[in-house]
């Protein structure tokens, strides 16, 4: 039977804080009640996330994950983005709550993940059209696909000690790789370090080498200045 819709029950630590996180996101809160339990409803459009309040419960150890499939997740990034800046001051890229830059994965679409303020994790993807040719079906080659395996360790699984592992092996073993796909690996690299506390110092100073001396656009130097600020803190 068509028409069927599936409502995610999410688990947070303290409800105010999780509303207070969607609502910078640009969801309503359409329901709350504090008894006999605390929860509440928000919805973004068609996006409905149910949140139940737990005593005790620790963000860090949360399991919950979510896919949702959204016409264009370019332009739902860009939304968040600006939201999360707006309410936080700046991007936040570590830490609870986040949210991850839009990206090419080894085996899925591209898309993007938010963990959100009770350490769940929403995973947001492009809804096929029916005419969609997937994106593995013409995978990038050489360092440019250990770039999307990484991704895929880093951003998807949020194993980021695992995602360096994969960009070390790929930047030895593409010694030769084009500029641009180098400096693509050593400032994510850059950016999984910071994420788990470790001195990104070298990578950032590799990739804004090679931004000047390859001439890789003038946005290069500035996504570097992007991911320090977001990732600063």
């Amino acid at each position: 039977m068509a028409g069927e819709r599936t409502y995610p029950v999410l688990p947070c630590a303290d409800l105010d804080d999780a509303l207070e996180f969607y609502g910078s996101l640009g969801f309503a809160t359409t329901f709350i009640q504090r008894r006999p339990y605390a929860c509440a409803v928000v919805a973004r459009h068609d996006l409905h996330i149910h949140l139940s309040m737990f005593d005790g419960f620790d963000p860090e150890a949360s399991y919950a994950s979510v896919i949702i499939t959204v016409p264009e997740p370019g332009e739902m990034h860009a939304a968040f983005a600006a939201g999360l800046k707006e309410h936080y001051g700046k991007v936040p890229l570590k830490g609870i709550p986040r949210i991850l830059p839009l990206r090419r994965k080894a085996g899925t679409a591209t898309g993007f993940s938010v963990v959100d303020a009770g350490g769940n994790w929403l995973r947001f993807y492009r809804a096929p059209t029916g005419n969609d040719e997937p994106e593995e079906a013409d995978p990038r080659t050489g360092l440019a696909r250990v770039i999307d395996v990484a991704a895929r360790q880093g951003d998807a699984r949020g194993d980021e000690a695992q995602g360096i592992t994969v960009l070390d092996s790929g930047l030895i073993r593409y010694p030769d790789a084009p500029a641009a796909e180098r400096f693509e690996a050593l400032l994510y690299r850059a950016e999984l370090k910071m994420r788990i506390d470790r001195d990104p110092a070298d990578d950032f100073a590799a990739a804004e080498l090679l931004a000047k001396e390859h001439e890789l656009g003038a946005d290069a130097e500035g996504q570097v200045a992007r991911v320090r600020e977001a990732l600063d803190g």
